[in-house]
């Protein structure tokens, strides 16, 4: 009898098989070793290479400029890059493109992968809740306690004397439901008909135009790109941890730990996530590359990271006013951009059809 094999190999023998895939897996690799390099290089208070170094007399340099003893005799020692080149040139104010493109892919890396985390974690919640108590109904009483208690919590980090006042009357309203133990409103709704509402109201929504409304009414940070990319990109998660947990909670094993009086945690977290994980990991691979993508087109219309911190998507805004003086300040950052989110989108799609049972043959 041959021996199985592990599930790790199995899934890397079927993959290696997509030539794009493992080409988007390769370059991803490379994108990962230069974003971590980029941070150490551009990062401290003597950079190697400094993206915010201000050099007016060598602005718009043209990429591999070589610096001579006998040319830019104005430069000072400390103001030249490394191997006394500069690799993608310079840009209106002769900062290094090279730099800001290596402090850039750290950016992108980051909002990525904290973004979509971010998402899936919500997705997740979100979508178990609709799957494994979506036949179960709430009084509409704890529906608007919650709402008010959710409200609250976010308001309060924006105004907190509101938020203080809506979380006040949130504790006031439960005391007052718990004295007279009963419901204020003889109604109740199915779980998962809130939760597919809530999807679908946010479903509604372009999601560009709304993390840029949101975003505009938000103080410019890096923090609060990667929140809110985040918080209006989970419904697709969701969607599918619904799906799967509604048929596995009627599977054998399921109904077999709940007769042996196994707790609704472990039951959801040890014998249903891992079994519904696999189209989250699809969709979360090509949701890294959507969450760069929005953070370049927002950093591209000024609401995106703020300076001094470089972004591809800012560096391809500033190369806009110069495209014929200075083509490469807006192919650079484009093209890295392209063959970054096109990766994600091969890797992810190479992912999906190896997890796939039907699409393996």
């Amino acid at each position: 009898m041959e021996n199985m094999s592990p599930p790790l190999y199995e899934l890397w023998e079927i993959l290696k098989k997509n030539r794009l895939a493992i080409a988007g897996l390769t370059t991803l690799l490379i994108f990962f070793l230069v974003a971590i390099l980029g941070l150490f290089l551009t990062s401290g208070k003597n950079p190697i290479y400094d993206p915010a170094k201000v050099r007016l007399e060598a602005k718009l340099l043209p990429p591999m400029t070589v610096i001579h003893e006998n040319t830019l005799n104005t430069l000072n020692e400390k103001d030249i890059p490394p191997f006394r080149i500069f690799l993608f040139g310079t840009d209106h104010l002769g900062r290094d493109v090279f730099s800001r493109m290596l402090q850039g892919a750290w950016v992108s890396l980051t909002v990525g992968f904290v973004a979509v985390g971010i998402s899936v974690f919500i997705g997740i919640i979100i979508g178990g809740i609709a799957g494994y108590y979506g036949n179960k109904s709430i009084s509409l009483d704890y529906l608007l306690l919650f709402i008010i208690l959710i409200c609250g919590l976010i308001i309060i980090y924006y105004k907190k004397w509101l938020g203080t006042f809506i979380l006040l009357f949130f504790i006031v309203a439960t005391s007052i439901k718990k004295l007279f133990k009963k419901n204020f409103f003889n109604f109740s709704i199915l779980i998962d008909s809130i939760i597919m509402g809530i999807i679908d109201i946010m479903l509604c929504f372009p999601s560009f135009f709304l993390i840029l409304t949101v975003v505009a009414l938000l103080p410019p940070s890096i923090y609060n790109i990667m929140v809110v990319i985040g918080l209006t990109s989970w419904m697709g998660t969701a969607r599918f941890i619904r799906a799967e947990f509604l048929s596995l909670r009627e599977r054998e094993f399921v109904l077999a730990a709940k007769a042996m009086g196994v707790s609704d945690l472990i039951i959801i977290f040890k014998h249903m996530l891992p079994n519904a994980i696999t189209p989250v990991l699809v969709s979360a691979t090509i949701g890294i590359a959507r969450a760069i993508l929005t953070e370049a087109g927002l950093s591209f219309l000024g609401f995106g990271v703020p300076p001094p911190h470089a972004t591809w998507g800012n560096i391809l805004s500033e190369g806009k006013y110069y495209l014929f003086d200075a083509p490469w300040l807006t192919l650079i950052p484009g093209t890295a951009i392209l063959i970054v989110v096109l990766a994600f989108n091969l890797f992810g799609e190479g992912l999906r059809d190896a997890l796939n049972p039907k699409s393996r043959d």
